[in-house]
């Protein structure tokens, strides 16, 4: 069932909070990740285990779930030897899952059908880089197949996320005009700078004046650089800041594990939203207990004071 209000709308009314990382806590699930599809392995798999792990974000206070079609692609299906029919089934079915536990609750909780970046598929961590060696045009034609077929499911909106350069956010803008859905867009960065190494305000106003756009800012980085990208984003777009960062813990590529501590303090969250964050969650590493965390330090923050 879908929510009464569109998701901008919900906006305009206060912020919401996002789920947190899909594949963290499928792992938790006790589910083998280890496949080059990553959690869209699961969309064929173990369809029940994607479904679960969303009802858990929604139990946290999640009011929005992000479908596990990172890194479901045409291209990355192929090579298992599902055929394009077969793929466009799997992708329809990752709108219909997140639908499936957001109906479990009462009140509105939409769907936001994820568009991972083209270095997603590659599965080599090149989204964290950019810079593929494509052209704007080239990584237009790679994203409006899957993008045509996530909108077709009926989201409530397209996540354009970990985008990370400039380049891809501009085809992915491309791929989604016309398609009837609105989108956010969010990049991933690295200080002040896009993983290409642009300007966040620059990389931010490739969405101003886009009224398809709905919410701008970052996911999958460090929290602590989270509050001036919602200052750039806002101040670059007029539009409210989408924000998800990690735990703060670093991957290890080469020992295939994280190290260091968390860092992702759910009491920021306040205060992102004082700046304009009106969607917040986590990303890598942060599970329900954090995003439950979260919803209860939005809930405290948006709280008339006492008369």
């Amino acid at each position: 069932m879908r929510p009464v209000r569109t998701l901008a709308e919900a906006l305009r009314a206060g912020p919401l909070v996002l789920d947190g990382g899909l594949s963290n806590q499928l792992e938790a699930q006790g589910c083998d990740l280890s496949d080059a599809l990553w959690s869209a392995r699961l969309l064929a798999d173990g369809p029940e285990q994607i479904e679960a792990a969303h009802a858990a974000y929604v139990r946290a206070g999640a009011r929005v779930v992000t479908t596990a079609s990172y890194q479901a692609t045409f291209e990355g299906f192929a090579r298992r030897g599902v055929d394009r029919a077969g793929a466009a089934l799997l992708l329809g079915r990752s709108v219909e899952l997140a639908r499936e536990a957001a109906g479990r609750v009462g009140e509105g909780v939409w769907v936001a059908a994820s568009v991972g970046p083209y270095g997603a598929m590659l599965a080599d961590g090149s989204e964290y880089r950019g810079r593929y060696g494509l052209s704007v045009r080239e990584l237009e034609r790679f994203h409006r197949p899957r993008i045509e077929v996530l909108a077709a499911a009926g989201p409530d909106v397209l996540a354009l996320e970990t985008v990370p350069d400039m380049d891809e956010a501009e085809a992915l803008l491309r791929a989604v005009d016309g398609c009837g859905v609105p989108v956010w867009l969010s990049y991933t960065v690295d200080g002040g700078r896009t993983r290409a190494g642009q300007e966040l305000a620059e990389a931010f106003a490739v969405a101003a004046g886009n009224d398809q756009v709905v919410a701008v800012g970052v996911n999958c980085c460090d929290p602590e650089g989270v509050g001036s990208a919602v200052e750039l984003a806002v101040a670059a777009t007029g539009k409210p800041a989408v924000v998800y960062p990690n735990s703060g813990e670093r991957w290890d590529a080469g020992a295939r594990g994280w190290r260091g501590d968390g860092t992702f303090d759910p009491s920021r969250a306040a205060a992102w939203a004082v700046a304009g964050a009106r969607l917040v969650g986590g990303c890598c590493r942060v599970g329900p207990p954090l995003v439950a965390a979260l919803a209860g330090a939005l809930a405290r923050g948006t709280e008339p004071p006492p008369e």
